[in-house]
């Protein structure tokens, strides 16, 4: 062990630990989550600690030394070597600045160690150096928009895939007649093409939303400082920030309007997790569909068939489940509650600071991550291998009580409901007694079904 001093007085460190003594204190006082602190804030951190120190030398703050040994830091920990160095709680000091000390003192002595320094020796200062011109009050939530930008790459490919792999099934499926069904019971036709067609209309309108959302969070509060006045930085320094960080990631970051405002709110955030939740309420409404069509399959629907994934019973041999689409109804649950969670530590917000950012950022990360899986699990393993059922679909669709409604237009109502009272007495559907009373011919019959369904796709 190695003995380090603070304000509250000497506490020993693990020798071969790289945080230091603000680290340890908050190893002690924090356990109720049980969990570390997602990576991908502490990545947004130490991005953001790179680009401020690149701001820092430009601007004459730092020396050019201090400030390749910071960047050189930030570089190793950015590569995964030093995961277990960030151990802290989730729940933990309100602002993150225990996590964001965290950081500071473990880029402090890596930075140090380039230096000719020791472990704790402070050759480069955690707050004087490394924390430069910032405060954890914008350090964190910057981090949070910074991790959410990055994770939301991710999940618009995974999500463009199974939208695509819908779009596919639409297509291939634009010639499978069905009956649609409102209130569980039947409606009027469709096609089974149709139906996947709405749903991957639904995906689309989803990207659009989180799309809009990430706008917001592209705009950062970094170097605002305590409460966002910019207190003891030049008023270039938060440009030269966000400059620097563009370059590093390619992004398009922005300064933030009102630095006093985004310290305050965390609406951005709130707004981005909304836009998740509903992604995730969309997603478990496709998945509760395909468990219905594909339901039996000798008993149910069994309009399509689920690609088998697992035997589905301990007890009962060849019985197959809809396992993905269960597994995805309970992730979508616990994004929804995850939303629950970012809703209310948003409103939590009191005065000139929000004290709840880490269970935000957490969550926030947690519903991205969760998303991003569920996408491809749903395009990979499930919806690429569904097939029709063609005969069962065109039994419902012919037994329909909804073919009347499309009957009525060609044949008239009074002669349709006659129709109808046959049907019930023989047996026989309405498109069978259509035929063998030659009503229409069969070309127009099947023009009548396309002009009542619109656009196939």
């Amino acid at each position: 062990m190695r003995t380090e001093q603070d304000s509250l007085g000497k506490l020993d460190v693990p020798d071969d630990a790289l945080y230091g003594i603000h680290t340890a204190r908050s190893i002690a006082n924090f356990a109720s989550a049980g969990e570390s602190l997602p990576i991908e804030l502490i990545y947004g951190m130490v991005k953001l600690k790179q680009a401020c120190a690149a701001a820092n030398a430009q601007l004459g703050l730092l020396s050019p030394e201090k400030a390749v040994a910071i960047a050189t830091a930030c570089g190793e920990v950015l590569s995964g070597k030093f995961d277990d160095q960030f151990p802290i709680d989730v729940f933990q000091a309100g602002s993150g600045t225990s996590s964001n000390m965290n950081v500071n003192e473990v880029l402090a002595n890596l930075a140090g160690e380039t230096l000719g320094g020791k472990l704790g020796d402070r050759t480069i200062h955690p707050n004087d150096d490394v924390n430069k011109g910032q405060s954890t009050n914008n350090v964190f939530p910057s981090a949070i928009r910074v991790a959410a930008i990055e994770l939301s790459g991710e999940l618009f490919q995974t999500l463009e895939n199974l939208f695509q792999g819908l779009e596919k099934k639409a297509a291939e499926f634009s010639n499978v007649w069905k009956t649609g069904r409102t209130h569980l019971q039947d409606a009027v036709p469709m096609t089974l093409g149709q139906e996947f067609a709405a749903w991957a209309h639904a995906l689309r309108k989803d990207e659009r939303r989180l799309a809009f959302a990430c706008m917001d969070l592209h705009e950062l509060g970094i170097g605002g400082n305590a409460i966002g006045t910019g207190v003891n930085t030049p008023a270039a320094f938060r440009g030269e920030v966000v400059s620097a960080l563009n370059q590093a990631t390619g992004q398009e970051y922005r300064v933030a309007e009102n630095g006093i405002e985004i310290t305050q709110f965390l609406s951005d955030m709130g707004a981005f997790s909304a836009a998740l939740k509903t992604l995730a309420l969309d997603l478990n409404q496709i998945v509760n569909n395909l468990r219905l069509i594909s339901s039996g399959p000798n008993t149910g629907l069994g309009e399509i068939n689920l690609p088998p994934v697992e035997p589905g019973s301990s007890i009962m041999p060849g019985k197959i489940n809809p396992s993905i689409c269960e597994a995805a109804n309970m992730a979508c649950l616990q994004v929804v509650g995850n939303d629950a969670a970012v809703s209310a530590g948003c409103a939590a917000g009191q005065l000139e600071l929000n004290t709840h950012m880490p269970l935000v950022g957490a969550n926030i990360v947690k519903s991205l991550k969760i998303l991003t899986r569920v996408c491809a699990a749903l395009d990979s393993t499930c919806v690429a291998g569904i097939t029709a059922n063609e005969a069962v679909c065109k039994s419902y669709f012919e037994r329909s009580a909804g073919l009347p409604t499309i009957l009525n237009p060609a044949l008239g109502y009074d002669n349709v409901a006659v129709l109808v009272k046959e049907s019930l007495k023989t047996g026989k559907t309405l498109a069978e007694l259509v035929r063998e009373k030659n009503l229409m011919p069969e070309a127009e019959f099947e023009a009548l079904l396309a002009q009542s369904n619109g656009p196939s796709l």
